[in-house]
C-alpha cells in the first residue's frame, strides 16, 4: 500500500470530521469529531514522513496525541459541567452569557 492512499484516507477521515462538527448540535459528538480530525491529521504527518524519510513528523504526531489527550480530559470536564447546570448536551441550548 503507498502512502498516497494514507493520505487519501486522511482526507477523507478529517472531512467526516469536518462535517460532524459542522452538522451535528451534541457536545460529546462535536469532540468526537474534532478527535477524528486530529487523528487524519496524524495519519497525514505519517504518511508525508514516510514519503519524505524523515523522522521529524513523528514528534509533531506525539504532540499532537498529547493534545488529543488533553482536550479530551478537559473537554469532556466541560461538558459535565455544563450538563449538570443546564441539563443537556445540545450546544445550540448551552448559552452562559444570557441569563
Amino acid at each position: 500500500m503507498t502512502p498516497f492512499w494514507y493520505v487519501v484516507l486522511a482526507a477523507v477521515l478529517f472531512s467526516i470530521g469536518a462535517v460532524g462538527v459542522l452538522i451535528r448540535r451534541n457536545a460529546i459528538v462535536v469532540f468526537m469529531c474534532i478527535e477524528l480530525m486530529l487523528n487524519a491529521a496524524n495519519l497525514a504527518f505519517i504518511a508525508f514522513a514516510r514519503i519524505a524519510g524523515g523522522a521529524e513528523a513523528q514528534i509533531y504526531v506525539f504532540f499532537i496525541m498529547a493534545l488529543a489527550a488533553a482536550e479530551a480530559a478537559v473537554g469532556l470536564a466541560i461538558v459535565i459541567a455544563l450538563f449538570r447546570l443546564r441539563d443537556t448536551t445540545d450546544v445550540d441550548e448551552i448559552n452562559l452569557l444570557r441569563w
